[in-house]
């Protein structure tokens, strides 16, 4: 449950500025202050909170936290009169503490911002956070002997010594690279300053005569598509005739600290001209998720302006490209122009942006997920983290160049996806109304960081008639890597006219199972005839130049 809960929750497109210490604590300032300028509104919120514990104390209390709140699952939090008069307490000060906020006379940016500073303090003080208040932990103390906190202590020096400042998410020791992860047989083909491209072994006597060219995201690395046997988008594109390819992105260091998204554009349409020389086709379909989305789609902008058709199709999963779709969400809360200077700033002076920093600073937009949820299980209980693959992956992030990262916040800053002409891409004016192909835009219900609203806008810049939009119901992750045969999966598909989201899916009936089968369908039929599979991976033209997963993957 541990492992499957934290999937939810990882970092995959984190946010490229943050949470800066110095915006959260001057949100609290501000807030205080507006709280001193009406001491009314904090007595009578004193006064409530005194009357709820007068309540709780003497057991005529009806709070309760939660029902979906798995911190207080135990049992114990409504049998034992003890823990249940502890987090009703707990939830009449925070009830107390929110509704400080709602009667604070705050512009509503700073609102909701107080909100989310508020939010940090509340959880952190959570009685399941604290040994001596959580149930669970006390039992397993007793019934351990007091090993549970001997192991606690010792993962806690251990974390400590790491230098991350946060519990592990992970026991990453039983995976390795090729043999329990990226295991799908392939091998390396075309490599430049900036990506590898990985040919994989066909699975079936005959293929389709277009290929079909993954684009991961920059800030992980690719193989969230192949994690293993059962679970692997490549394994099941080759499984339906499809000449599989993906891009391996480098982890950058300061010698690439220049490389913006134009480098990356370019380089990605190098990988393309050799995806084409080695399957013999005149075009490709592309499969692009998160930043590497939007990689894809200012180059599909650029190749549309330079009049050249070298894709044919595109899919895009959980990628947002209208950034004002974003800007309500925790990831935007504290996106202003001083922070996104200093973000850029920083990453200037260092050459790079540290995966592991914008892990830390993704981890504290969902502390209960992300921090609280490993103290409990790691140093409380004294257990291990979960091994698990996503998890796994989400730990093994790589840098962004400083070049790129600065493209990126004004990606966000500016807006000009939605806006012909506006982004400009190796010189040439983007408009994705004239790219002219069809797509496959897949968006998770419950994803908080690339909202399905936000990338059913997505689908729509690329044009009504052509783009069919997919709704899937998982989080960021959860939704991309869905593989049949989970009974609670469902999608709804269908094209992308509908004016508004609420529209479509008013429209729509629910499909019961993955969507992966769909898009299966929908992708053979823009692939091409089939042939006899190719005896040998590469070309005269482009070798095999390493097994895969390749060598970029295992950059540190």
């Amino acid at each position: 449950m541990l492992a499957e809960h934290a999937a939810h929750h990882t970092l995959a497109a984190n946010p490229l500025i943050g949470i800066r210490r110095k915006d959260v604590l001057g949100t609290a300032a501000v807030l205080l202050r507006q709280v001193a300028w009406e001491p009314r509104t904090l007595t009578r919120q004193y006064g409530r909170f005194v009357a709820d514990y007068a309540r709780v104390v003497a057991g005529r209390s009806s709070l309760a936290p939660a029902k979906d709140d798995r911190r207080f699952a135990d049992a114990a939090w409504s049998d034992s009169a003890v823990f249940r008069r502890l987090v009703q307490t707990y939830v009449a000060l925070c009830t107390s503490l929110d509704r400080c906020v709602d009667e604070s006379k705050l512009d509503a940016a700073t609102a909701e911002r107080a909100r989310f500073v508020v939010s940090l303090f509340e959880d952190a003080i959570a009685p399941t956070n604290f040994l001596a208040s959580n149930p669970a932990a006390l039992r397993k103390l007793v019934d351990s002997k007091g090993t549970s906190a001997m192991r606690g202590l010792a993962n806690f020096v251990e974390d400590l010594a790491s230098g991350t400042w946060l519990p592990r998410q992970v026991d990453a020791r039983p995976f390795a690279l090729g043999k329990n992860v990226a295991t799908t047989p392939g091998a390396v083909v075309f490599r430049n300053e900036l990506l590898e491209v990985i040919q994989y072994a066909a699975a079936t006597p005959e293929v389709h005569a277009r290929p079909l060219l993954i684009v991961p995201p920059q800030i992980n690395k690719y193989y969230v598509f192949d994690l293993a046997p059962g679970r692997s988008i490549v394994q099941w594109a080759l499984e339906g005739g499809a000449p599989t390819f993906i891009v391996s992105w480098r982890n950058p260091t300061r010698d690439q600290a220049d490389c913006g998204l134009d480098a990356y554009v370019e380089a990605l349409e190098q990988a393309i001209d050799a995806v084409r020389e080695i399957a013999d086709s005149r075009d490709v379909n592309l499969f692009g998720a998160c930043s590497g989305g939007m990689t894809l789609s200012a180059l599909l902008g650029y190749l549309a302006a330079a009049r050249e058709r070298k894709v044919h199709s595109a899919t895009l999963a959980v990628c947002v490209l209208d950034t004002a779709a974003v800007r309500g969400t925790t990831a935007g809360l504290f996106v202003t122009p001083k922070t996104i200077a200093a973000a850029k700033a920083a990453s200037r002076k260092r050459g790079v942006v540290l995966g592991t920093d914008l892990a830390r600073m993704f981890a504290w937009m969902r502390p209960n997920d992300l921090v609280w949820n490993y103290v409990v299980n790691n140093y409380l209980l004294g257990n291990e983290p979960p091994a698990h693959d996503i998890l796994f992956w989400n730990n093994d992030s790589t840098r962004l160049p400083a070049r790129l990262h600065a493209d990126f916040l004004d990606l966000f800053e500016s807006n000009p996806f939605p806006q012909a002409g506006k982004l400009r891409v190796r010189g040439r004016k983007v408009d994705l109304g004239e790219v002219g192909i069809d797509t496959y835009v897949v968006g998770g219900l419950t994803d908080h960081i690339t909202t399905w609203q936000g990338v059913y806008r997505t689908a729509q810049l690329f044009g009504k008639a052509r783009s069919t939009f997919v709704l899937a119901n998982g989080g960021h992750i959860q939704s991309l890597v869905n593989p049949p045969g989970n009974k609670r999966s469902w999608f709804a598909a269908g094209p992308a006219r509908a004016a508004t989201p609420p529209a479509w899916l008013a429209r729509r009936e629910k499909t019961e199972g993955s969507w992966w089968p769909h898009w299966r369908t929908w992708i053979r039929a823009r692939s091409g005839t089939l042939k006899p599979a190719p005896a040998a991976l590469g070309s005269k033209r482009h070798p095999v130049l390493a097994a895969a997963p390749g060598t970029y993957v295992a950059e540190k």
